[in-house]
């Protein structure tokens, strides 16, 4: 049980297509995660954007993204379980893991499961509120 639990969670390859505006991972059980850079950067998970200490993030309050928001210029791998994006606007704190991104992925089939499962209170998809 516990290696099929790695599997979903364990990135095989990670491909940012700055053209298309795409950043893809195909995981070890062989699922495909694409994943659009405005959907990304919605997915934001750094205190700045999502809050801390019990006060809202910036995300929070709705915010048209800009192009620059939303321009990818880097992508970094943090450690052995995530990658920090650095956006066209400077921003780069946010820590996106493996795991919140599988829970996150906005194929049709995850989308569903997510619908019809409880609200988890981790990393949501605030994008699908906009």
């Amino acid at each position: 049980m516990h290696a099929a639990a790695d599997a979903i969670t364990t990135p095989l390859r990670i491909h940012a297509e700055r053209e298309a505006r795409e950043l893809r991972i195909e995981w070890a059980d062989g699922h495909v995660s694409t994943y659009d850079f405005t959907t990304l950067r919605w997915l934001c998970p750094c205190a700045f954007c999502r809050g801390e200490a019990g006060l809202p993030g910036w995300l929070d309050s709705k915010p048209t993204l800009s192009p620059e928001q939303t321009r990818l210029v880097d992508l970094a791998l943090v450690g052995q379980y995530a990658v920090a994006p650095a956006w066209g606007d400077g921003h780069h704190t946010g820590y996106y893991t493996f795991a919140a991104l599988r829970e996150n992925c906005p194929c049709p089939a995850d989308a569903a499961r997510r619908a019809s499962a409880p609200v988890s209170g981790h990393l949501t998809n605030r994008h699908a509120e906009h």
